[in-house]
């Protein structure tokens, strides 16, 4: 059973405008609590009892209050922000020798979810990616699947072009072999170290990568417009 989780959490969130001006992202609030605490009481419920969670910009106030969480929680910073990779490997010595649960500190997603996610990482699987069906994954990342077993993805690819309907969610279970495929990843077309290619080293080496469909409500929370309808997800 996983009890390990890891969120990222340190981007300041600049597509919020002014409402980040002096809170980072995940402690934007819905329904009266961080939108950060809410991701927290569903890996919670899911069975996970250690967190670590990668911060940055105003690092300080998301420390101050999950001082008192009924989790075990531990901090890295990201000095550099530089891509989602990078911030992932600084979980490496937090993690060990565990399986874990990857996210972000702007997704949400059920307990039921986080549970099928991890069910999903079999003895046969290096990791797991959870996605979500859209009508065209363009925004996000395309996954491919073949029996049972992720194939290809490719980062914000064209609008109209794939000829996929699964987007990556944001939604990971690994073990801890990814860190040494974090640990190689070159810097991305953006001029980030991605997690994305990390995934896609596992699969070019034929690491087994799961792909498990979210069946409940799941949203990533990017913009304004975005806080009331994650205000209602919370709520039900």
């Amino acid at each position: 059973m996983i009890e390990t989780a890891v969120i990222l959490a340190a981007g300041k969130g600049t597509r919020m405008g002014r409402l980040t001006a002096e809170t980072p992202k995940p402690m934007l609030p819905l329904a009266g609590k961080p939108m950060l605490e809410h991701i927290l009481d569903r890996m919670r419920g899911a069975g996970i009892r250690r967190v670590l969670i990668v911060i940055g910009y105003r690092g300080d106030l998301i420390r101050e209050h999950f001082a008192d969480y009924p989790l075990a929680m531990e901090y890295r910073e990201q000095e550099v922000a530089n891509g989602t990779g990078s911030a992932a490997l600084l979980a490496r010595e937090f993690v060990g020798g565990d399986a874990f649960v990857l996210t972000f500190g702007d997704i949400l997603c059920s307990t039921e979810d986080y549970q099928g996610l991890m069910a999903k990482l079999d003895e046969a699987a290096a990791g797991v990616l959870g996605v979500k069906y859209v009508d065209d994954p363009a925004p996000g990342a395309a996954v491919y699947e073949e029996n049972d077993r992720v194939v290809r993805i490719v980062e914000k690819p064209p609008v109209g072009t794939s000829t996929t309907h699964w987007n990556s969610a944001g939604l990971y279970a690994f073990r801890p072999e990814v860190f040494a495929e974090l640990a190689r990843i070159p810097l991305s077309p953006r001029g980030e170290y991605e997690l994305t290619t990390a995934v896609e080293q596992l699969i070019e080496r034929d690491a087994v990568v799961r792909m498990y469909p979210i069946e409940q409500e799941w949203m990533d929370v990017g913009r304004p417009e975005d806080l009331a309808r994650g205000e209602t997800l919370v709520r039900s």
